[in-house]
């Protein structure tokens, strides 16, 4: 059929022909504006592969005198990208004039050669078909060295990015992290402190963790730094995300994934001081509609760490002291893996669906030594030695189906998303107390604990959003979510009785289960007014809360339930960015978030599982809400250095916090530590971030926060604390 159209088209050509140009071939100008019906095809290859180039921009080019300006001019008369196997085609061209064709695309040398259609006589069909039909063949391009290292170079992510909302940290430029976790990857972020047990706190909060922009049951200890491509730090979420967190901001980790045309990989091995192995691997592949990206690490670990702490307890004449050191130790493996594909079903809709999984086991062992002593005592202390040996195992199922679609105008879309995370833990401690008369003495006792402990942690969410832009300054977002977490956990104790059998001890063991439903909608605007923009939002929210705990008495059952549910709450943000000269900024931001009191907070019954620390909830517990406000100074010099100061305020009503009391428990006198609802507190801070770029190869990051905080109480049985003042530093 394609062959019939054709000569049926040469048939026209060469009737059209004998009726223009009669003897001589002159033609007259402007005859042949009917003839296109030309084409030209082929496919773009590397020189030294062979393999097809994506992207390669082909333009059709004509030579014409213009009569307006007397002069000569190239006109584009047709154009395209190559597609993923480096494939183009050109149809509809003119079949007569002086024409060109244009090969580029970043990173090779440009390609431009002459191309015609040779119309021949003598009546061979098959030279006329050739002269409409034209294939080029594969052209090949060689790698422009020169082009090549300028995009390099010019697009080289510094370690830290400063946004409006957020500063970003790029991962991939930090080789001090490479084979470690998320954990490690955290000790070299601006305003983010990790203590000696890997517990991480940003402003001094502990922060919400979100992963690629949700939240996840990941653990940091869960994630490999191989997998990460960037950390964003958000110290004052807008309405955009979750109202809970209170005083803390939000670590969003954002998982490395590739869309790079063909296919892509990399293969990383690593061994640390202590001869433990890390190995893993990315490829990605993306042909036609599909795009598949997948990342599996495995690492082996072993830690080691040493603490010392002192305590003075004052409810006791004379006072006790305690001296205690500990030294731990925990060897184990984890292994990740994360896999998924995009399906562009067409220019405007895709669909992607990934998968998470995580599985590692642990075996720490800790000895804990005890000096017991009273103030002013001479004699040597009690010595009490605890021996923990554990053996700890989880795992990690998670799943993300997404669906995006671009609007015609552009910046346009709407999203939405179903994530799901289920997370499972099993731990086995075996717990040995020697207590002896002091150091090197005669042993006064023994005690042998086993706790069997673990749980289930499913996390549902579902969202949605919509991003219009109204103008090209101003744009409307909006967006609805819904998530419900539910935990179920058990914690048996058993003591080793004098003949040696274990038996359960129900006054110590529990099992409890918990649901909570968040429900959330939101709306922002953003827009800019000659050098000042800004962003309004509105953030509701409600949720519901109930919860179960399991505990036997006398062999039976004891089932006790809590529930809670608060009203629709409105959470304000404003965000202000004004531009000065010389690169410099102002910005100034306002939120309101809430902080809902968890199951430990709530049930009112006594932990024993630490002697040490007895703990009890507060089931009358209110949430907390609190109204933050930030002020920072933005100011760029040449050669990508920076400084960013900020300084910030938090009050907060109705704060939950852990007070210890002194009370009476099987007849001797304990301190127990619960929670409530102090009046209110304050927290104000400075922040100042330096980066300078000292040479090409050499960039100096500094961080320093200095914090202070009080909190307000008119409980006149509870001590009212001082001011806190602190100071935290960082250089990378």
């Amino acid at each position: 059929m394609r062959n019939f159209l054709l000569l049926a088209c040469f048939i026209t050509v060469t009737i059209s022909l004998q009726a223009q140009f009669p003897t001589g071939g002159a033609r007259p100008g402007g005859g042949g504006q009917a003839m296109n019906i030309g084409r030209v095809y082929g496919k773009i290859v590397d020189h030294k592969t062979n393999k097809g180039i994506e992207g390669v921009s082909v333009q059709f080019i004509q030579n014409n005198f213009d009569t307006a300006t007397r002069k000569r001019k190239d006109t584009v008369l047709a154009g395209m990208f190559t597609r993923n196997n480096g494939d183009f085609a050109l149809e509809g061209l003119p079949m007569f004039g002086n024409f060109r064709i244009k090969f580029t695309t970043i990173g090779y040398k440009e390609i431009e050669q002459k191309v015609a259609f040779e119309m021949k006589g003598g009546g061979d069909m098959s030279q006329a078909l050739s002269a409409i039909d034209k294939d080029l063949g594969n052209i090949k391009m060689d790698e422009d060295a020169q082009v090549l290292e300028q995009v390099t170079v010019s697009g080289a992510k510094s370690l830290v990015q400063l946004g409006v909302d957020r500063k970003v940290f790029n991962v991939e430029r930090n080789i001090s992290s490479v084979g470690g976790t998320a954990v490690d990857v955290m000790r070299n972020v601006p305003s983010v402190s990790v203590d000696i047990d890997g517990n991480v706190t940003l402003r001094n909060n502990a922060p919400q963790i979100f992963v690629d922009g949700r939240p996840s049951t990941l653990t940091l200890e869960q994630i490999p730094a191989d997998a990460i491509s960037s950390i964003e730090i958000i110290t004052n979420p807008s309405a955009k995300f979750d109202a809970s967190g209170g005083t803390a901001g939000i670590l969003n980790i954002v998982l490395k994934k590739n869309r790079k045309a063909g296919y892509n990989g990399n293969l990383r091995f690593g061994i640390d001081s202590r001869a433990k192995v890390n190995l893993g691997g990315d490829v990605n592949v993306r042909q036609g509609k599909i795009n598949v990206f997948a990342n599996a690490n495995f690492a082996q670990r072993k830690s080691i760490a040493n603490g010392t702490t002192d305590r003075i307890t004052l409810n006791t004449s004379p006072n006790g002291l305690i001296h205690q050191t500990d030294r731990n130790e925990s060897i184990g493996q984890f292994g990740f893996a994360r896999f998924g594909f995009d399906y562009f079903i067409d220019n405007r809709n895709t669909i992607t669906l990934s998968g998470t999984t995580v599985k590692g086991k642990f075996e720490p062992f800790t000895q804990t030594d005890l000096f017991y002593n009273r103030v002013g005592s001479s004699k040597q202390g009690t010595l009490s030695q605890r021996l923990s040996t554990a053996e700890a195992e989880f795992r990690n199922l998670g799943g993300l189906l997404s669906f995006k679609h671009n609007f015609p105008k552009a910046g346009k879309e709407w999203t939405a998303d179903v994530n799901f995370n289920r997370s499972t833990n099993e731990n086995f401690n075996t717990l040995i107390s020697n207590t002896y008369e002091y150091k090197g003495g005669p042993l006064l006792g023994n005690f042998t604990q086993l706790q069997d402990g673990g749980g289930t942690n499913k996390f549902l969410t579902m969202q949605t959003d919509f991003s219009n832009p109204l103008a090209e300054k101003s744009k409307f977002e909006s967006g609805a979510r819904v998530s419900i977490r539910e935990v179920d956990s058990r914690s048996i104790i058993s003591i080793r009785m004098p003949d040696g059998v274990f038996r359960v001890i129900d006054s110590l063991s529990s099992v409890y289960k918990n649901q909570e439903k968040v429900f959330a909608a939101y709306s922002t605007y953003s827009n800019q007014y000659k050098n000042l923009g800004y962003q309004l939002g509105l953030r509701v929210e409600s949720s519901e809360y109930d919860g179960t705990l399991v505990r036997k008495f006398s062999g039976k059952d004891s089932t006790t339930a809590f529930s809670n549910s608060f009203p629709i709450s409105l959470f304000p943000s404003v965000f202000l960015s004004q531009k000065l000269k010389k690169d410099q900024e102002l910005q100034l931001n306002y939120t309101r978030r809430i902080n809902r009191p968890n199951f430990f907070q709530l049930f009112p019954f006594i932990d024993y599982s630490d002697s040490l620390n007895l703990s009890q909830g507060n089931p009358n517990l209110r949430p907390e809400f609190t109204n933050s406000l930030e002020a920072s100074y933005q100011k760029l010099f040449k050669g990508n250095s920076s400084i960013l100061i900020s300084t910030y305020y938090k009050n907060t009503n109705d704060l939950i916090t852990r007070y210890a009391y002194d009370t009476l428990l099987a007849g001797k006198r304990r301190i127990l530590n619960s929670f409530i609802n102090a009046n209110s507190s304050n927290i104000y801070g400075l922040e100042v971030t330096v980066r300078n770029t000292i040479a090409k190869w050499w960039e100096l990051n500094t961080n320093l926060n200095l914090f202070s905080s009080k909190i307000n109480i008119s409980d006149p049985s509870i001590v009212e604390q001082d001011r806190l003042y602190s100071v935290f530093g960082k250089i990378n």
